[in-house]
């Protein structure tokens, strides 16, 4: 279940998940309120158009690739994600690391997102953080109660893109960098292998 894996419960959860965002470069930008709202509510609505598709599970996660292709800052995220074991990797792992973790977030949230079929996910306010913008909504689920997903946008790469997601307080970024440190750590610091068995996570 959704709330299962995105639990308040996880440690993730708490007041030093907010302020750990904030300390990722801050951009010389010209990003608005109103671009921002803009650019999640385009996010909202392709969210919200696969899971009304009817499409397969395989057919809706490219569709989500696609959505992080178009509107997430996935080479900010991955090297996020990454961690300190950035520094030591070449500009052809880094590169890799990319592709292989847009794919693996691609599957791993599109699959979480498609159990709000039958629901919506609704823009209700935004304001102004040091990094971006801060656009909260709410998602509405078929016999559960509403809860919020916010999206954090910057225009850091030249454009609008989002940069992280928390789904009721869950951080995304951390719970990755969480977690590829854990696969990493199990491969022994070997990131092409990391890099090849991202492949087929997710």
């Amino acid at each position: 279940m959704l709330n299962e894996f995105f639990s308040r419960r996880s440690f993730m959860a708490s007041a030093a998940v907010a302020f750990s965002v904030c300390s990722l470069p801050v951009p010389a930008f010209s990003l608005t309120e109103d671009g921002a709202r803009v650019l999640v509510g385009q996010v909202i609505d392709d969210i919200n158009a696969v899971i009304a598709s009817g499409k397969s599970e395989s057919a809706m996660i490219k569709d989500f690739e696609r959505i992080f292709r178009i509107y997430a800052d996935v080479p900010i995220m991955a090297r996020y994600a990454l961690g300190p074991d950035v520094r030591s990797a070449s500009p052809a792992q880094i590169n890799a690391f990319t592709d292989a973790f847009q794919g693996y977030i691609s599957r791993k949230y599109g699959k979480r997102f498609r159990e709000f079929i039958g629901g919506r996910i609704e823009v209700t306010s935004a304001r102004e953080i040091r990094s971006g913008y801060e656009i909260r909504s709410t998602a509405y689920l078929r016999g559960e109660a509403p809860f919020e997903v916010t999206f954090l946008v910057s225009d850091k790469s030249g454009k609008n893109l989002f940069f992280n997601m928390f789904i009721e307080g869950v951080n995304m970024l951390l719970t990755e960098r969480t977690e590829i440190g854990a696969l990493l750590d199990q491969r022994k610091g070997n990131l092409d292998r990391l890099i090849q068995d991202l492949k087929g996570l997710g």
